[in-house]
């Protein structure tokens, strides 16, 4: 990995701009000096192969030339989630045994109020010290990424630098980068989307990174107009927040050949949006244990079949397996498994992340349809069981989005004395909103047993930081809900 980025900043040391942020820009040859200078630093602080360095801040290029940094010195770079609380901090430090925690200037006081004792809290950005003139190899854990835990304690991936060279492969042939391009980032860096499905792979294609600390609406349809990315990664959220911004209408967008679009089940109004403004959305498919990227779309195929979730990557193996461990029957549902060089080398201290036969199971079901075209049905975990009858929430969520007065909408389980879960409507109200006519919705369309039996109102669903709904928070709202 480091290799590859030290090729592009020996062939464009200062004509070619590597990563923009804000006023600032980094051509290959700066990042490549900021990296070594950082890993001088780390090292004169005696951090060394294998050792764990924290990472805490909005997106910032100090992330990654830490990262590239920490690819030099055979170091682990664990991304913190800046939206967690306190305590989740200093459990992920604690449980990886970080000796440093990075961070931006304006993390700094919550970063040294969560540091555990023997982890020194630094400014990223003052890291400089002779450059060391090292290379990492592939068998190098890189990333330590802690999976979110929405049940127990989060696990934390271990990712080596052969997993993102792969992966970056993968990413290269999805989206057909080349240093061309320009990619927007406005995803967090803090999990393996925003970092990996563009971000490092354009930096190892020789491309241009255009870095935002966050999203922001109007900072996206300015950079778009300005600067003219060639690609960017949205999720869900963000598509929706564009789409229903009053900018959207009138952005010039023309500069985007596609956008990547993953995280959950994307829904397919949000992607024909896009697509009515002449721009492809092309899904991936993948988790943090993957790298993420496992199953892509080519711009083609997002085209002709929108909502698919597309093929394997070239560098990833993909199957579908039932309940007993057995291949699926083609058109039956299954469980996706993953194997492949980009795939985890496995948990922090844990040895229960892979099959024997070196497959991660991924927990989500999927099909596959006659074309050999991959589809996400839901997460295995989610299932509503409802008088031995299975319920895969996102196909009663598809109708749901549709109902009238729905701003919003999720589908969870509830317990239930007779038939052990029934499906549950948690709806954000809209203009219009009536119980009973959401209800009325589903008559019809999908199967009895499938209809949810109750809609409970909520002023939001609540979210991860990529936008996912947080499915055993919502499902806690709901149990202490009021019967309706």
């Amino acid at each position: 990995m480091t290799a590859i980025l030290a090729g592009w900043a020996a062939a464009h040391p200062a004509d070619r701009v590597a990563l923009r942020f804000g006023d600032t820009a980094l051509t290959h040859g700066a990042l490549d000096h900021a990296a070594a200078a950082m890993a001088g630093a780390l090292a004169a602080r005696g951090i060394g192969r294998g050792d764990r360095i924290g990472f805490l801040g909005h997106n910032h290029p100090a992330q990654i030339v830490a990262l590239l940094a920490c690819a030099r010195l055979g170091a682990m770079q664990v991304p913190l989630n800046w939206r967690l609380a306190a305590p989740e901090w200093r459990f992920i430090l604690e449980d990886a045994g970080a000796s440093l925690l990075l961070t931006t200037p304006d993390f700094l006081q919550a970063a040294a109020d969560a540091a555990p004792g023997g982890c020194a809290v630094v400014d990223a950005t003052t890291m400089e010290g002779a450059p060391i003139d090292a290379t990492g190899a592939d068998d190098d854990a890189l990333l330590l990424v802690y999976t979110s835990g929405t049940t127990g304690r989060p696990k934390g991936a271990v990712l080596d630098q052969r997993a993102l060279r792969f992966n970056a492969l993968n990413a290269a042939a999805t989206f057909e980068l080349s240093p061309a391009d320009r990619v927007l980032t406005v995803l967090p860096l803090f999990h393996v989307g925003g970092l990996n499905i563009q971000t490092t792979p354009a930096l190892m294609a020789g491309a241009e990174v255009i870095l935002h600390p966050r999203f922001d609406a109007d900072a996206f349809f300015d950079t778009v107009a300005r600067d003219h990315p060639t690609l960017t990664l949205l999720v869900p959220a963000v598509m929706q927040a564009l789409v229903s911004h009053p900018r959207w209408a009138t952005a010039d967008l023309s500069s985007l050949r596609a956008i990547g679009a993953g995280s959950s089940d994307v829904p397919l109004p949000l992607i024909e949006a896009f697509h009515q403004r002449g721009i492809p959305v092309q899904q991936v498919y993948g988790a943090t244990e993957t790298c993420p990227i496992a199953l892509v779309q080519s711009r083609a195929e997002a085209l002709a079949a929108p909502g698919s979730i597309g093929r394997p990557a070239p560098h990833a193996e993909c199957r579908l397996v039932d309940a007993s461990g057995a291949p699926c029957q083609p058109g039956a549902d299954g469980e996706i498994q993953v194997r492949g060089p980009a795939v985890l080398r496995g948990y922090w201290k844990r040895d229960d992340a892979l099959t024997a036969d070196g497959w991660f199971p991924t927990g989500d079901v999927g099909r596959i349809d006659a074309e050999g075209r991959w589809w996400f049905t839901d997460r295995l975990k989610h299932v509503i069981i409802s008088g031995g009858e299975n319920i895969y929430p996102a196909e009663v969520e598809r109708l749901l989005r549709s109902a009238p007065g729905v701003a919003e909408g999720a589908v969870v389980g509830r317990d239930d004395p007779r038939w052990g879960e029934v499906p549950i409507a948690v709806v954000v109200p809209g203009p219009g909103f009536d119980p009973a006519r959401v209800l009325a919705h589903f008559e019809g369309q999908i199967a009895r047993f499938k209809q949810p039996r109750a809609v409970v109102a909520l002023p939001a669903l609540p979210r991860t930081a990529l936008g996912k709904v947080e499915v055993a928070r919502l499902k806690a709202m709901v149990a202490a809900h009021p019967n309706p």
